[in-house]
């Protein structure tokens, strides 16, 4: 008979919260946000800012957030801040108690944020231990548990995430994607300012939603485009009804192998239609899909607001953004494809375009909400490509 696993015990009273990996490690903490369990994917986190952004951005689906930068809090809560209207993340992870808020702009703590949303959090957690576990194991999966009586049956955390089927072959930007087609004339944030509109728009980009963040929509909106927000489903007819002068393929969560079973056709359509195309993370790979390559999953993953990306074109280095498990495999990709820009932490590819059409992608995320906002030129090369096009 097979040994029954012998759990790590909590170090005393008081704790709350836990998370019990797949291999059975045990971790031991404080829960906060609301009661219950969540099923994920743990990853970690390196952005010093931004984490009611990350917590809102759907390529999160599926996951659960073990952040590396202790001071989670500090800025608080504001209704401006999110890319979704939903959460996205299933979790969090921290390392110390939530900061208390000291900004201009806090509306909420996001302990009583977190409530109200319905997301599982923990604190106390050795989020360095954490980290160190994933860049040498590969992301677990994992449950994050929250019961204020401290009473938590190991055993079932343990068997629920060992049942999980992890994101490899899962479709999570169907989950995410808009249902209805809407469309979009806000620009960036301006401080004294706020949120603008674009009224005198130059082009009209039909975005498709994969698990988009608004502030993608407000940079292509900064770059003179009415944008039309159309679901992930769509087909490439849907799309070039609106006789768009571009197609942006947006980020999301999940395998892009999955979700390109339906949306790689349409991305082949409309990459021959001749229309500018501009991708970015989930609709970089399903690109690369569509042009013949192959995509897998990474090994750690690239996720935070400090990755350093060469552009091979012009010889500058760019401080990204980025949130993705999975990458285009480069020897895959056909003659016409040239690589454009690389990862300086591990040569994965990050960019690439065609010699013979005026489409091009990005894995990471260049609208950078919050920051940093080194790739905002992409959206500027965009509307260059339309305005080509145009003649």
């Amino acid at each position: 008979m097979a040994e029954t696993p012998k759990y790590a015990a909590p170090p005393g009273p008081g704790y709350t919260g836990v998370v019990v990996l797949a291999d059975g490690s045990v971790f031991w903490g404080h829960g906060l946000g609301a009661e219950g369990d969540t099923v994920g994917e743990v990853c970690f986190n390196t952005s010093m800012t931004g984490y009611q952004e990350i917590l809102t951005d759907p390529s999160y689906a599926g996951q659960i957030i073990s952040f590396t930068f202790p001071h989670i809090g500090n800025v608080g809560t504001n209704p401006e801040d999110i890319e979704t209207q939903g959460i996205a993340a299933r979790g969090l992870i921290l390392r110390a108690p939530i900061t208390s808020p000291s900004n201009f702009r806090s509306a909420t703590h996001l302990s009583e944020w977190l409530k109200l949303r319905a997301l599982v959090g923990i604190s106390g957690i050795d989020t360095r231990a954490m980290t160190r576990r994933i860049r040498d194991l590969g992301a677990p999966n994992g449950v994050l548990a929250h019961n204020r009586a401290g009473k938590f049956d190991l055993a079932a955390l343990h068997a629920k995430a060992k049942a999980w089927p992890g994101l490899e072959g899962m479709d999570l930007a169907a989950e995410v994607s808009c249902r209805q087609t809407y469309g979009w004339d806000e620009t960036r944030w301006q401080l004294g300012k706020g949120y603008g509109r674009q009224e005198n728009p130059k082009f009209h980009v039909v975005a498709i939603d994969y698990g988009i963040k608004r502030n993608i929509l407000r940079c292509l909106a900064d770059a003179g485009c009415k944008v039309t927000v159309v679901p992930g489903n769509a087909t490439a007819e849907d799309v070039l009804r609106y006789k768009p002068d571009g197609v942006f393929l947006s980020n999301g969560p999940g395998d892009p192998a999955a979700t390109g079973v339906y949306a790689v056709p349409t991305i082949k359509a409309l990459v021959d239609s001749g229309k500018p195309v501009f991708g970015i993370c989930l609709g970089h790979q399903m690109l690369a899909l569509a042009l013949g390559g192959k995509t897998g999953k990474m090994e750690r993953g690239h996720r935070g607001a400090n990755h350093p990306v060469k552009d091979l074109e012009t010889g500058k280095v760019e401080i990204t953004s980025q949130n993705h498990g999975f990458c285009v495999i480069e020897d895959s990709l056909p003659k016409n494809v040239v690589r454009t820009h690389v990862s300086l932490f591990d040569g994965s590819n990050e960019g690439i375009k065609l010699t013979d059409k005026p489409v091009f992608s990005v894995q990471y995320h260049p609208e950078a909400s919050p920051g940093p906002q080194d790739s905002h030129y992409l959206f500027e090369r965009f509307a260059k490509l339309m305005e080509q096009k145009r003649g």
